[in-house]
């Protein structure tokens, strides 16, 4: 249960509650969507969740339609999707994702963070490997929802664990069945509140208290950059 609920969920939950930081982010992830697949959500399954993910944060739906509509407007953005690797204060490891228009403006960014508030980038490539990428599916646990049949259920959509905390259900499995598993709790009508695709530390380590605050420094410089779509570390 510890990688769903890590130390810093309740901070992060605050920082992404904030309207000015989120909706350009939802945004960006639903115009890249429609532009890869297509505007039409029920034939496009990446639209569809992030769309899905936006209406959770309470985005307008004016704002929906202008990131769908921006995809293939004849001013449509080219967003690259590119990674970054580096280590923070105390060892750390950061995994970044991000989406941008603007590489070199991105990466120099990005450089500046971790020079000045951890121990620099690494070479793309040198922590993958100790990441697992997951679909991790969230949604609020109701009366009629029975959790040990559902499992059951979702066993052949590629379920791989599911965990409860304070009444949200969390559900994995690996990122190639995402598809499958979010196709399932549409069949069943289960409305998710988050849907995305997340790197799960093979390794977690643990921190003191004093040592995550340093670490959460970094973190939150890195998650305030509009490029930035997704920050993983290997924090137990």
């Amino acid at each position: 249960m510890g990688r769903a609920f890590e130390y810093r969920k309740a901070a992060k939950m605050k920082r992404w509650g904030q309207m000015s930081r989120i909706f350009p982010k939802l945004a960006k992830a639903i115009t890249i969507a429609a532009k890869e697949g297509g505007d039409d959500p029920d034939m496009n399954a990446k639209l569809r969740t992030a769309i899905q993910n936006a209406k959770a944060q309470n985005m307008p739906k004016d704002n929906i339609t202008a990131a769908i509509k921006r995809a293939s407007g004849k001013d449509a953005t080219d967003f690259t999707e590119v990674n970054y690797e580096g280590k923070g204060p105390h060892g750390v490891l950061v995994y970044v994702e991000c989406a941008t228009d603007n590489t070199t403006r991105t990466v120099a960014n990005i450089k500046y963070y971790f020079n000045k508030f951890g121990n620099g980038l690494v070479p793309t490539g040198s922590l993958e490997f100790l990441f697992t990428r997951k679909a991790v599916l969230e949604f609020e646990k109701t009366d009629d929802i029975d959790i040990e049949e559902l499992e059951f259920d979702l066993i052949d959509a590629g379920l791989e664990e599911i965990d409860e905390h304070e009444g949200t259900i969390y559900v994995y499995g690996d990122y190639k069945n995402f598809g499958s598993l979010t196709k399932a709790f549409e069949e069943k009508g289960i409305e998710l509140t988050k849907a995305n695709l997340q790197r799960i530390p093979t390794s977690p380590v643990e921190f003191t208290e004093e040592q995550l605050q340093d670490i959460e420094v970094l973190i939150d410089k890195i998650e305030e950059d509009d490029d930035v779509q997704g920050v993983y570390t290997n924090i137990a």
